[in-house]
């Protein structure tokens, strides 16, 4: 039988999650909660259920899993509401502002006995699974350094997104997806983390980061967001002991170069403004192959499905709070870097 979901704050993520449980085939959508009168008559237009209080929506008794849609500052609150009803819970990114929050909210669901997990949706997106791939499949070694960026050219959405108090700003927005795809790539402790922030926008949030996260191997990860990027780098690039891996767009396939021999015989110079030069000269197919990966297949529904198999303790939960503590950390971190204007030594 399917768990029956009940959507809290019905805007644009909340509106998307009342969408895929409609759709989907281990929930159904019980109902909508929202303070905006607005978004309560577009629920009703849609046919779906809406509660007049919070209250209602929480002590309905039909309700398995209460999602929290709302804007960063009030996660908190409904989170540990949510969990003293009785009911499983997940949280839309960032779950909070800080590490502390967190850990109060963390501490409430261990006290509860229920599920309690975030939407970190963006483990399913194809250009992260493809660059994951390529690291599993090893054939051009281990990582050195991934980059990982997203640009726009927008600026950041005016609502909520674009003020302090709710937690706006691109770190806490987009930041948090990256540096959890980050860690997944590379799983290792992190012993350093830099950052810097642009506010080219508006002086009240960043608009957009620069972030090197340094791994105790040696490998580093970097995180950059720009909301004034008029021509966008590219998504992924990676380094590898083997060779490098590159994803120009989340819509095209990853581009592979393997090194197949490290020494040329007869390097043919390179002819530039300046000069020639033997060092950026091109490879050929004798020392390098090229080929690309085809795009993973992906569905998001996959995320519901592991919440109902963990609520019923078929399969641990795929987002598991202590990598979501680790993410925080390191958002934590960045604020007091760029804050700081150094790199700041950390063990997480």
């Amino acid at each position: 039988m399917k768990k029956k979901v009940t959507v809290i704050g019905y805007g644009g993520q909340g509106g998307w999650h009342a969408d895929h449980a409609l759709k989907s085939d281990v929930v159904s959508l019980l109902g909508i909660y929202d303070i905006a009168q607005k978004r309560v008559e577009l629920a009703k237009s849609k046919g779906i259920n809406t509660y007049a209080t919070l209250e209602e929506a929480l002590n309905d008794e039909r309700c398995d899993i209460v999602v929290i849609a709302t804007p960063n500052d009030v996660h908190k609150e409904l989170v540990k509401k949510a969990l003293a009803a009785g009911k499983n819970v997940i949280c839309e990114k960032p779950v909070e502002m800080t590490v502390a929050a967190f850990d109060e909210m963390a501490e409430a669901a261990k006290a509860s006995g229920k599920l309690f997990t975030v939407h970190q949706n963006r483990r399913w997106d194809v250009d992260f699974l493809a660059m994951k791939q390529i690291i599993e499949e090893g054939d051009i070694g281990e990582p050195i350094r991934i980059e990982s960026r997203i640009h726009g050219s927008r600026g950041i959405p005016s609502d909520w997104r674009c003020h302090k108090p709710y937690g706006g700003g691109m770190i806490l927005d987009w930041g948090v997806h990256l540096i959890d795809q980050m860690l997944q790539l590379i799983p290792e402790k992190i012993v350093k983390v830099a950052c810097d922030v642009t506010n080219i926008t508006t002086d009240e949030v960043d608009d957009g980061f620069r972030l090197n996260i340094y791994f105790e191997s040696g490998k580093t990860g970097y995180v950059e967001v720009g909301t004034y990027n008029f021509i966008p780098m590219p998504r992924f690039y990676m380094q590898c002991k083997n060779g490098s891996a590159k994803i120009e767009d989340w819509r095209q396939k990853a581009q592979v170069a393997k090194c197949l021999a490290w020494h040329e015989s007869d390097v043919v110079p390179v002819q530039t403004a300046a000069g020639i030069t033997k060092t950026m000269a091109p490879r050929d197919e004798i020392t390098l192959k090229t080929y690309e990966i085809e795009r993973p297949v992906s569905d998001v529904h996959d995320f519901y499905r592991n919440v109902v198999k963990a609520v019923d303790g078929i399969e641990p939960q795929l987002i598991k709070l202590c990598q979501v503590r680790r993410v925080m950390q390191v958002m934590e971190t960045a604020f007091a870097s760029a804050e700081k204007g150094a790199p700041i030594v950390v063990d997480i």
